[in-house]
């Protein structure tokens, strides 16, 4: 018999957020897979759990998640740990659990914190629906591409970023999406933790006199959750009919529905919209 993975949420911060579950779990796998071993160290001294370490992150995934697979092969449990929250989210812990799928092995999850969710309820943001990007990447053509894409986002956006790439990233929204409100909620359950609202060119100023440290995510206003958004009209007064129905189709609506929230946000009624479409089909 095939072990189990099991995949378990640490703390982000705090290392009393942890769950009596995920504990008893470390204590009882055969071995924890950590994305830092030297961070995950701090957790087990904190519990008193004397377990076997291995290493498992970006860098060494392709040879050392199927020695991992061997081990669970053999009957061993295995818990996936990453630095900080859900394995899974933003970290390589995606491509063990899908290596374990391949291989017919049990998954399991053992649920805990997580920045993304955290960051949202204490940003004050809306939450009812969010669009959570994690990383931008770091290649040009790509960065833009997801950047373009956000501009007509609807849904709250949620980003992670590093302290000496902030200030380059807040640049880039703010020439891409405009003068949003947004959120920067720094070193979440840490001693510093730190909520910084405003409207992005103000939250950019801040952090040009005042030099980003920590781990920060950053939450930004969609497009349709501030009807005060000057850039909101301004961007579906330059788009056509068809490429602003397209927004919502791509966001898996259906056209009657489309056709509806295209009117409201063009001030019109469906039915003109609905006629212009029928007759430049």
């Amino acid at each position: 018999m095939s072990g189990t993975l099991f995949v378990c949420g640490t703390p982000i911060g705090n290392l009393d957020d942890i769950t009596f579950r995920c504990v008893n779990t470390l204590k009882n796998v055969d071995l924890i897979a950590a994305e830092d071993t030297r961070q995950t160290v701090k957790l087990l001294n904190h519990y008193d759990i004397k377990k076997t370490l291995t290493s498992y992150h970006e860098h060494n995934k392709i040879t050392k998640g199927p020695k991992i697979i061997e081990e669970l092969k053999n009957g061993k449990n295995v818990a996936l740990v990453s630095d900080a929250g859900m394995p899974g989210i933003s970290d390589p812990g995606e491509d063990l659990i899908n290596l374990c799928y391949e291989e017919n092995i049990s998954v399991t999850v053992i649920p805990g914190p997580t920045a993304v969710v955290s960051a949202v309820v204490l940003s004050g943001i809306g939450s009812r629906s969010y669009c959570f990007e994690g990383f931008l990447p770091n290649g040009k053509k790509q960065r833009i591409s997801v950047l373009n894409r956000l501009k007509t986002e609807e849904r709250t956006i949620v980003l992670y970023e590093a302290p000496h790439h902030l200030k380059g990233t807040l640049a880039e929204l703010y020439s891409v999406v405009g003068n949003r409100e947004v959120a920067i909620v720094k070193e979440l359950t840490k001693k510093h933790e730190n909520v910084n609202r405003g409207k992005l060119e103000d939250i950019i100023e801040y952090y040009n006199e005042n030099e980003p440290k920590g781990e920060f995510v950053v939450i930004i206003n969609g497009i349709g959750l501030d009807e005060s958004c000057e850039e909101k009209q301004t961007f579906f007064d330059n788009i056509s009919i068809e490429e602003h129905m397209g927004i919502y189709l791509k966001q898996g609506m259906d056209n009657k529905e489309a056709m509806k929230r295209t009117a409201r946000d063009r001030g019109v009624g469906k039915r003109e919209i609905y006629a212009y479409i029928n007759k430049n089909k």
